[in-house]
C-alpha cells in the first residue's frame, strides 16, 4: 500500500495485481501512462477548469436571450419571440461548438428515463383532456358534493384542481376547471372570479408527484423515489391550499 507518487519508486512486477483507491483524476493520470490495466471501469466525471469561462458565456448568452431578446428587437422594429427552450438549447449547442462538452458528454448527460417519462405522460394528459374523460370527473365529483359552504366548496376547488394538474398540464387543468368552477359559484351563490383565481394559482400545486415536468427532470439526477416526493410534497401541498385560501378569504 502506497500513496500515488510513490508508485514509481515500488518495484512492481508483470502480473502483480494492485488495490488502489484515490481520486478519479489520479486514476485517469495513471491510465494515460499505458503501464496498467484497469480491470474496474473508472468512473467520475473529468474536469476541465479551463472550459468553465466558455460554459458561463454562453449561459450569459441563454440568459439574455430568454430575458431580453424580444424587448430589443422590439426596440428596433422587427420583434422576435423565442421559447425558453430554444434559448437553453441554443446555450447548448454554444458549448458543444465551443468544445465545451463533446456530443458524446452531451448526450450521456440526457436522462433518457425523465424524456420518456414525460413523452408517455404529455400524450397521456392530452387524451385525458381531449376525449373529455377529465370533464366527465370534474363534472360528476362537482354534483356529488352538492351544497356546500362556501369555504368548504373553495377546499374541494382547490383539491380538485391540485389533484388535475398531475395529470393534465396547468394550462389544461385551469382552462378545463374555470367556466366549470365559476357556473357551480354562481349556483351556490358565491363569487365566480374568487373559483377562478383559486383554480389558476393551484394549478400551480404540484408537489406531490413527479409527473410535472419539473418535478420529473429532476428526479434522477437527484436520486431521488416518488415515495420522497409524496412525503415531502404532501406537507407543502397541504401547506399551499391552506395558505391559498386563507389569502383569498383575507384579502380579496
Amino acid at each position: 500500500i502506497c500513496q500515488f507518487d510513490q508508485i514509481t519508486r515500488e518495484t512492481i512486477k508483470p502480473g502483480d495485481a494492485l488495490l488502489m483507491f484515490g481520486r478519479w483524476d489520479k486514476f485517469r493520470e495513471l491510465q494515460k501512462k499505458n503501464s496498467f490495466t484497469f480491470t474496474s471501469e473508472i468512473k467520475g466525471e473529468e474536469i476541465h477548469p479551463e472550459r468553465a469561462g466558455r460554459a458561463l458565456a454562453w449561459l450569459v448568452v441563454a440568459i439574455g436571450m430568454i430575458l431580453w431578446l424580444e424587448p430589443l428587437t422590439a426596440a428596433l422594429g422587427f420583434p422576435v419571440k423565442l421559447s425558453l427552450s430554444i434559448c437553453l438549447l441554443t446555450g447548448a449547442l454554444g458549448m458543444i461548438l465551443t468544445n465545451v462538452l463533446t456530443f458524446d458528454e452531451a448526450y450521456r448527460s440526457i436522462d433518457w428515463m425523465t424524456v420518456f417519462l414525460l413523452g408517455g405522460l404529455i400524450p397521456l394528459g392530452l387524451a385525458f383532456q381531449k376525449t373529455g374523460a377529465a370533464e366527465w370527473i370534474a363534472v360528476t365529483i362537482m354534483g356529488i358534493v352538492g351544497e356546500v359552504p362556501e369555504i368548504v366548496f373553495l377546499l374541494i376547488v382547490g383539491v380538485l384542481t391540485s389533484c388535475f394538474t398531475l395529470v393534465v398540464s396547468n394550462v389544461g387543468a385551469t382552462v378545463l376547471l374555470v367556466p366549470l368552477c365559476m357556473a357551480m359559484a354562481v349556483e351556490m351563490g358565491s363569487d365566480p372570479r374568487i373559483a377562478a383565481l383559486l383554480v389558476a394559482l393551484a394549478a400551480s400545486n404540484t408537489f406531490v408527484l413527479p409527473t410535472h415536468q419539473v418535478n420529473a427532470l429532476i428526479m434522477r439526477p437527484g436520486g431521488y423515489r416518488t415515495f420522497d416526493y409524496i412525503r415531502a410534497g404532501s406537507g407543502m401541498t397541504i401547506i399551499f391550499l391552506v395558505v391559498l385560501l386563507t389569502m383569498l378569504q383575507l384579502f380579496y
